[in-house]
């Protein structure tokens, strides 16, 4: 089919697109972070707009009334949120007196979680309609003066097509647990040597000593209290640790998944003598065979209360439920220590300067093959009785 069959419209309010047309594209992913309800609840609710540094500008191709093509797109005025720090970038882009931001990046924001990429109805030209959508973002950028363009944690499988777009590969590196067909909770611990299972039945034992009872809540069970209550602890955490805990979220965001998106939600609480009063929580997503950590906050130090709210209670259910994969959330070097390996993520990048991306070409080059080292260093010390 001609590329005149086909119509590119682009999008700066998610709500504009019927949730049924983009959710037969993207509901078949394995991440929920691309469906409609997740991303319009960002929009909606004051998370993600042009003044918090995240301007929507998503690309669809249509064909008649059909929507057949689609990319969740932002042009950025900064780095925060995108967990993938090119920071060193923009600065060198100063130093040669070229202007950086804006940028045009594809994620779901504020969500370092494996898995973009653009979605494409069933039985069309795949080829052609990805043809077309990279050079309509060509166009956009340039018309538009953005530096470049940036695909982060995208899917593996879709990743060697955008190499073969011109966009270059850059390896970075998370940690994710993976079911080993484990029955139990127990089959996880035995996975360790000796003195690393004390030291989790140690970290466990700590917090029941502490008077606190961890329960996982799920989908209809959850109230609205709790994802108020989710929003004061994630909101007093992001205060904690400064900007990097990139403070997007509104309370209204936390209402909205009450009313739109509870049935992906797992909540972890940690209560006291006042079952309705958690001291702590913990909030993951979950679709399929995959959970995903997004936050979690506490009221008091509790030692240990974020490992077992985090990791081992979260896990647990995991094993219960059939979860393949458990990604927890971006950072922190501790979680190799608790059996989530070191695990490449990979992100897309293009330049539209020659020179600046001839040099960070040859730069990525060179990093990438640092990275993958260092994830074989890490994997190699981990407290395992078999190594990844």
């Amino acid at each position: 089919m001609s590329l005149s069959s086909y119509q590119i419209r682009w999008c700066n309010h998610l709500a504009d697109i019927p949730q049924t047309a983009w959710d037969a594209l993207f509901m078949p992913l394995k991440t929920p972070f691309l469906e409609w309800e997740w991303l319009n609840t960002l929009e909606t609710s004051g998370s993600v707009t042009a003044e918090t540094g995240w301007l929507p500008t998503h690309l669809t191709v249509w064909k008649g009334q059909s929507l057949i093509g689609a990319a969740p797109l932002y042009v950025k005025g900064h780095s925060y949120g995108e967990f993938v720090f090119d920071n060193q970038w923009a600065e060198l882009a100063q130093r040669m007196g070229i202007r950086y931001y804006p940028k045009l990046v594809g994620m779901s924001p504020i969500t370092p979680a494996e898995g973009y990429r653009f979605a494409i109805a069933p039985g069309e030209d795949a080829a052609t309609i990805t043809e077309l959508m990279f050079r309509s973002i060509d166009e956009f950028c340039t018309t538009h003066r953005l530096s470049g363009c940036h695909f982060l944690y995208v899917d593996p499988e879709w990743r060697q097509q955008t190499i073969d777009y011109g966009y270059s590969m850059w390896i970075n590196h998370n940690y994710v647990w993976q079911d080993r067909e484990y029955q139990t909770f127990d089959d996880y611990l035995g996975g360790f040597n000796a003195n690393q299972r004390r030291n989790i039945k140690r970290e466990r034992k700590s917090v029941r000593e502490a008077g606190l009872n961890l329960t996982t809540v799920t989908g209809e069970e959850i109230s609205p209290q709790l994802f108020s209550q989710m929003y004061d602890f994630y909101a007093d955490t992001c205060d904690k640790f400064g900007w990097w805990g990139s403070k997007y979220l509104t309370p209204e965001f936390f209402e909205q998944l009450h009313e739109n998106y509870r049935h992906r939600v797992v909540f972890v609480t940690a209560t006291g003598e006042d079952p309705a009063a958690p001291v702590g929580m913990s909030f993951c997503i979950t679709k399929g065979d995959r959970l995903y950590g997004r936050y979690w906050g506490s009221s008091e130090e509790i030692d240990c209360l974020h490992f077992d709210a985090c990791y081992y209670t979260p896990i647990e259910w995991a094993i219960q439920n059939g979860i393949k994969i458990f990604d927890p959330g971006a950072g922190g070097r501790h979680k190799k220590r608790r059996g989530f390996p070191a695990t490449a993520n990979y992100s897309l990048h293009r330049f539209y300067h020659p020179r600046f991306g001839k040099i960070l070409r040859d730069h990525l080059a060179e990093s990438n093959e640092l990275q993958q080292q260092q994830i074989v260093a890490i994997n190699e010390d981990l407290p395992m009785k078999i190594a990844p």
